[in-house]
Parts: structure tokens; sequence; C-alpha cells
């Protein structure tokens, strides 16, 4: 064996070891760290169904609200909650040619790997995304999940669920992809924050930002399917109540193997909460799994 061949062997084996471990941090930042995960795991599945695409989750109110929370919709019991994720919390204001958005942010405001943006539907505001013990602790969860994996969580205020708050929501994102350029972005639409949802995807700058799109109890858009999101095929995940008197669950569903029979497969997920009403999704759609999905997707 020649003295060359000795020292190729020792350069790919040094190359080797230099890049393992930049793969396993490749990887790593792709996911989401783990919070409370026994806790919120979904209930049994009662039905799977589209390769599993579509899921059936068994729901009770009484060991799902009743059970979980010390005052039912309104305090969490203390084991789902983790106070502490307050201190990476602050209350903003971004100005610029949108106006003003005023938003909570939790976590890196510069530098993060993940930026998690909940909107609220109608009446809501900035407030209900980092309230941490309404939705039976949820949203203190997706706090805790963004600080522990070097992330940004934001809930924003924004004027309406048209064009004007689009336009907000859109330049919060410009803003925050900019101190952030390595970030993926998931945008997350409670209830009628779907029509922001949908318009983000809508815009050709604002859709070229998103790593997912979560509808929890929101609404359909036909023109998704032409939009230059559908394009980019960008991961999208539907959570639903049975019982949702706001948004007819058949519409939703039939919205769903729409995507899927436009684009066999198309990164899409159904999440039904069997006898959930319209909030079930906020209290009971599993970040983790559902971010961590979105991310692997792309």
């Amino acid at each position: 064996m020649t003295v060359l061949v000795l020292i190729r062997r020792w350069f790919f084996r040094a190359l080797i070891l230099l890049i393992e471990p930049l793969a396993g941090v490749s990887a790593h930042a792709l996911e989401l760290e783990h919070h409370k995960d026994r806790l919120f795991a979904y209930p049994k599945t009662i039905e799977a169904s589209d390769g599993g695409a579509r899921r059936v989750i068994d729901y009770r109110e009484m060991r799902d609200i009743n059970g979980r929370d010390a005052v039912p919709e309104r305090r969490a019991h203390g084991q789902y909650v983790d106070t502490g994720v307050r201190a990476a919390q602050r209350d903003l204001a971004l100005r610029g040619r949108a106006g003003i958005v005023r938003h909570f942010a939790v976590g890196r405001t510069e530098g993060a790997r993940v930026i998690v943006i909940y909107l609220h539907g109608k009446g809501g505001n900035r407030r209900q995304g980092v309230d941490d013990f309404t939705f039976g602790g949820n949203f203190n969860r997706i706090k805790n999940l963004a600080v522990k994996s070097g992330g940004l969580y934001l809930s924003p205020d924004f004027s309406d669920f048209s064009q004007k708050g689009a336009g907000e929501i859109a330049a919060l994102i410009e803003h925050y992809a900019k101190a952030s350029p390595a970030a993926r972005i998931v945008v997350a639409c409670g209830s009628m924050g779907g029509a922001v949802c949908w318009a983000l995807a809508d815009g050709k700058a604002s859709s070229r930002h998103l790593a997912g799109l979560m509808l929890l109890g929101s609404m359909w858009h036909e023109r998704f399917l032409k939009s230059p999101g559908f394009a980019a095929r960008i991961p999208v995940f539907f959570g639903h109540g049975s019982r949702d008197t706001v948004f007819p669950v058949e519409r939703q569903e039939a919205f769903f193997r729409k995507i899927r029979a436009a684009a066999p497969g198309y990164p899409v997920r159904f999440v039904r909460f069997e006898t959930g009403t319209h909030g079930t999704p906020i209290r009971m759609t599993d970040w983790r799994e559902t971010i961590n999905w979105m991310l692997s997707s792309r």
C-alpha cells in the first residue's frame, strides 16, 4: 500500500468525521424540541384514512376540558403550564409602511431557527395567543416549544380579515424573515383568521416565506388551488371539530379532498376532533407533531 493511498484514506475518514456532526445539527434544526409531549398528545385515533393524512380523534369534553382545566375553559391545571417562558416574552410594535403592528414576541427576535405566528379569529386580539392558561395551556406549550428550539413565536394584532390585515401580517413576516433569514415560518390561523392565512398564500411575496399553514377551526378557500402557495406545495394542516357550527366540518373535509385530488401527494393533513366544537382545534392540536411534519415536508 503506497503512502498516497494511506493519505487518501486518512483524508476521507477525517472528512466523514467532520460531516457526520454537521448532518446531525442540520436534522436537529428542522425539529422542535420536546415539551410536555405526553400531556398534549392526541387521544385515541378512532379512524385513519387517506394513507394516514386524515385522522378522526376521540375528543371528549368531560376529559379534555373538565379534566384538564382547574376552571373549565378559563384556567388549565398547573401541570400543563410552564410560566417561566414569560421571561422571553415582549410586547412590541412594528412601525412601517403597513402602519403599526402590535404583537407579542416570545423567543429570539433575531437569528431564530423557526418562526411560528398565530392569527386570532373574530373578536380576538394579540393577547389570546399568549394566554398561558386558556385553551388547556396549548398556547403556553407553543411558546415553550419555540423558546426551547431557538425559535420565535409571534401573536399579533391586525386591523381586519381582508387586504389591510393581510398586508400588516405580510409586513410582520417580512421584518422577521430579514432578522432570521434561515428561519422556517409557519402561520397558524384560528377561525376567521384563516382569511389572512389564505391571503398570505395568494401573495407572491408573502408565500415565498411560508413553510406551512395551520387552519384551526377555520375556512376553506377555493382560490388556494390557483395560488403561488399551492404551486410551491406549502404544507397545509386542517384541525376541525365535527360539531363546528361556524364552519361545517363537511365543507372543510371536502376542500381537503379537493387539494389531494388536484395534486396527488400534496403535503396536506386533516385532523377531525369527533364531537369537538369551534374552538376545539385550538385547544387540542398537537403543535409539535404538526410543525415537525411541516418542517420535514419541505
